[in-house]
C-alpha cells in the first residue's frame, strides 16, 4: 500500500497494515480490491462468489476482534459491497470497520457500503465504524453505509458510528429487529462543512418482550451544509426505546430533525428527545477570559459536544 492509503488506514481502523492485525482476523480492501485477509479458528471469512462483498461469520462462543476496513483512493472509482456477518450463540466480537476516501482528482470516488448482522441468541457484538474524506481534488467524496441487524434472544449489540470531516455526501441507514431480552444501543458523531450533506436514517421495529433500544446522534453542521435526522421506533411488545438527537446548528447551515415513535402495545414505553441551537455565548465568554481566541474557544466547545 502506499503511504496515503496507510495513512487513511490508520486514521479509520487505527492499523497500519496487515502487519498490525496478524493474529486477528481481518480483510483490508483498497480500491475494490482485498489487500489482506485471514481468518482464525472462531472467525471465517470468506469472499461472496459473486465477488460482490464477504461472509464472516463468528463460531458460537467466539471472543475475536475482526479489521474490515475499506481504503478508495482512486480518482472516478465507485462501489457496492456487500457484507454478511453471522454471530454464532454466545459469541462476544469487536468489529473495526469504517471507510476513508481520499480523492485527488476530479471525478467522483463513492463507496456503498451494506452490513447486514444476525446476532444470535446470547451473543454480543460491538461495532465500531469511522468514515472520513481526504484530498485536495474538485471530485466528490461519497459514503452510503446501510447497516441491517437482527438480534435474536438474549443478544446485544453496540454501534459506535462517527464521520467529522471531509465527506462530501452521505446517507447512512441503520434498521434492526429485536427479539426477546434484545438490547441495541447506537451513538453517532457526525460534523458536515462547507455544502456537504448528511442524512442520517435510523428504523428500530421492537418486536420482542423486554427488549431495548437507545439510539443517540450528536451532530454540527458549519458553513452552509445540510442536515436531516429521520429516527423511527415501533414498539411491538413491552419494551423500552429512546431516541435523541441533539445538534449544534452555525453559520448558515441547515439541520432538520425528524421523529417518529409508535406504540403498538400498551407496555411500550418509547421517548423521543430533539435538540438544535447554536453555541451559547456564555460558553465562549467563559473560555476566552481564561486566553482562547474565539475561534479556539468553538473548537474547544464542538470537540467537547462530539466526544
Amino acid at each position: 500500500m502506499t503511504e496515503i492509503q496507510k495513512k487513511i488506514l490508520m486514521e479509520i481502523a487505527d492499523i497500519s497494515g496487515t502487519d498490525d492485525v496478524a493474529d486477528g482476523a481481518y480483510n483490508i480492501r483498497v480500491n475494490g480490491k482485498s489487500a489482506g485477509r485471514s481468518s482464525t479458528a472462531g472467525v471465517s471469512i470468506s469472499p461472496k462468489p459473486e465477488g460482490t462483498g464477504l461472509d464472516i461469520i463468528v463460531a458460537p462462543g467466539a471472543k475475536e476482534k475482526i479489521h474490515i476496513p475499506v481504503v478508495v483512493s482512486a480518482d472516478d472509482h465507485r462501489e457496492e459491497v456487500l457484507n454478511d456477518f453471522i454471530i454464532g450463540e454466545g459469541a462476544d466480537v469487536t468489529i473495526i470497520a469504517g471507510c476513508g476516501i481520499h480523492n485527488c482528482g476530479s471525478g467522483r470516488s463513492q463507496h456503498d457500503g451494506v452490513h447486514s448482522f444476525v446476532v444470535k441468541s446470547g451473543a454480543h457484538v460491538k461495532y465500531v465504524e469511522k468514515h472520513v474524506g481526504a484530498g485536495d481534488g474538485t471530485g466528490e467524496r461519497v459514503l452510503n453505509p446501510v447497516t441491517n441487524i437482527i438480534i435474536h434472544s438474549g443478544g446485544t449489540m453496540e454501534m459506535d458510528t462517527v464521520q467529522i470531516r471531509g465527506v462530501d455526501s452521505t446517507r447512512r441507514v441503520t434498521r434492526a429487529v429485536l427479539e426477546d431480552d434484545t438490547a441495541l444501543v447506537i451513538h453517532e458523531k457526525l460534523m458536515t462543512h462547507g455544502v456537504q450533506t448528511a442524512e442520517t436514517v435510523f428504523d428500530v421495529a421492537m418486536n420482542g418482550e423486554d427488549c431495548g433500544a437507545n439510539v443517540v446522534s450528536r451532530s454540527v453542521a458549519r458553513d452552509s451544509s445540510k442536515q436531516v435526522f429521520l429516527s423511527k421506533i415501533k414498539g411491538s411488545n413491552r419494551c423500552a426505546g429512546h431516541s435523541e438527537c441533539d445538534a449544534i446548528i452555525m453559520d448558515n447551515a441547515t439541520v432538520q430533525a425528524i421523529p417518529e415513535i409508535t406504540a403498538n402495545h400498551t407496555e411500550a414505553s418509547l421517548i423521543h428527545e430533539a435538540a438544535i441551537g447554536k453555541i451559547a455565548g456564555e460558553q465562549l465568554i467563559k473560555l476566552m477570559t481564561l486566553g482562547l481566541t474565539e475561534a479556539e474557544a468553538e473548537e474547544q466547545i464542538i470537540n467537547g459536544f462530539l466526544k
